[in-house]
């Protein structure tokens, strides 16, 4: 008998008896992961990844490239990559993604046809790559001309996730489905699909909040996003994913952003989709592309070509290290709007995450547990001041860290 796994249950375990509606933010590692280019698996990059703490790995699924014949497909090299992952507890989350000249002219697929064949290779997928847990996300960037040629439409791309997803619940109920991993969070065309009935197939909804400002700058378009999907699934909870979303290492003489920049970036993100109920964040990309430091797609990487760390790298990882097995509590009150306080626990220690988008300043906090060390962005120790129960920080914009048996703040 095959064991099924729903994706979205399995990674919220830990919170039993819990309703889906209710339930905290899924924990660390499992709730962050990173973009992959990759399916032949190098032991020394996978525990790479593994060690900074990246939980779900995402990775182009790509048809063309499995079905070079009609009917017959070649799924070795994912095949080889889901057991890698498998074998380090990490779950692969593949992108059901891209046309295929064997069934559609264009770059996009919109004939019955093309459909059914999607739907063919899809559940292919599932068979081959589906005994364990997958997130399957269906297409990339579908409102873009770039990912769907000649021209986006909701009606074409919500008829292809319907057969699909029709076909790979009769393989497996229970298998999870995301969608529609739009670039940005275009209002009107998720509304559109919302119409059309999207969330009566999907498990979760996807998004790709690429922005050249800071990340809490999404908080407010998340809980729109929310509002929009309770608007239409009112008693199903629907989960929001973060599909996709990095800063590059770049100036275009507009934006500056270095490797320092993009190390807090980076976990100022995560906290970000932490605080907006955001349950999964697939962080772009694992890897540099390329190596000209003028091209803004080379860069998005936590480490270089040859695998040198860049700070991003060790910034995840200390946050990994902070709040490994944690679950986020909530937002802590501060005196200025633009300071953040995150809190973390496992039920038996708690982490508290704090900095600021504006300048760097002091601020006292009341605790309940005596905390003389914090940790920065970059896992180095930081001296803390304590007077009485008052403990004073220095916030800046880049996170620190602070743990103990018990943190709660019982005033500002």
């Amino acid at each position: 008998m095959r064991i099924v796994w729903p994706i979205i249950l399995l990674l919220i375990a830990n919170a039993a008896n819990a309703s889906l509606r209710d339930l905290p933010h899924f924990r660390v590692p499992d709730a962050i992961g990173v973009n992959i280019h990759f399916v032949d698996p190098n032991d020394d990059e996978m525990d790479m990844i593994q060690a900074a703490g990246f939980g779900v790995l995402r990775m182009d699924l790509v048809w063309a490239s499995v079905e070079r014949e009609k009917g017959v497909y070649d799924f070795e090299g994912y095949i080889r990559l889901t057991e890698a992952m498998r074998k380090r507890g990490q779950i692969p989350m593949y992108i059901l993604d891209y046309s295929n000249p064997l069934y559609e002219e264009g770059h996009s697929v919109v004939t019955p046809e093309g459909r059914k064949a999607f739907a063919r290779f899809a559940a292919e997928a599932l068979i081959k790559l589906g005994q364990g847990p997958v997130i399957w996300e269906i297409w990339n960037e579908p409102n873009l001309e770039h990912f769907w040629a000649p021209q986006p439409s909701a009606q074409d791309y919500l008829a292809l996730v319907k057969e699909t997803v029709e076909v790979l619940r009769k393989i497996d109920p229970l298998c999870t489905i995301a969608a529609p991993a739009t670039s940005r969070i275009p209002k009107e065309f998720i509304e559109e699909l919302f119409k059309g009935g999207l969330l009566d197939s999907v498990d979760a909804v996807s998004v790709h909040p690429y922005r050249s400002s800071e990340p809490e700058t999404a908080y407010d378009e998340y809980r729109d996003l929310r509002e929009l999907i309770d608007r239409y699934s009112p008693e199903k909870f629907i989960p929001i994913l973060s599909g996709e979303w990095g800063y590059s290492v770049y100036n275009d003489g507009r934006v500056l952003i270095d490797q320092e920049q993009q190390a807090r970036y980076l976990v100022r993100q995560l906290l970000t989709n932490f605080m907006a109920g955001v349950r999964v964040s697939i962080w772009y990309d694992w890897k540099n592309d390329g190596d000209d430091p003028e091209e803004k797609e080379h860069n998005f990487g936590t480490v270089e070509p040859d695998l040198t760390p860049k700070l991003a790298y060790w910034a995840v990882k200390t946050f990994s290290q902070q709040t490994r097995d944690m679950t986020f509590i909530s937002r802590l009150p501060s005196e200025q709007p633009e300071d953040y306080l995150l809190l973390f626990s496992n039920g038996e220690r708690e982490t508290l995450a704090a900095w600021t988008t504006g300048r760097t300043h002091l601020i006292t906090l009341t605790l309940d547990a005596s905390i003389d060390q914090a940790v920065t962005m970059l896992g180095e120790t930081a001296q803390l001041y304590r007077v009485g129960e008052k403990l004073e920080i220095e916030l800046s914009q880049s996170p620190i860290y602070m743990q103990a048996a018990r943190i709660h703040p019982a005033g500002n």
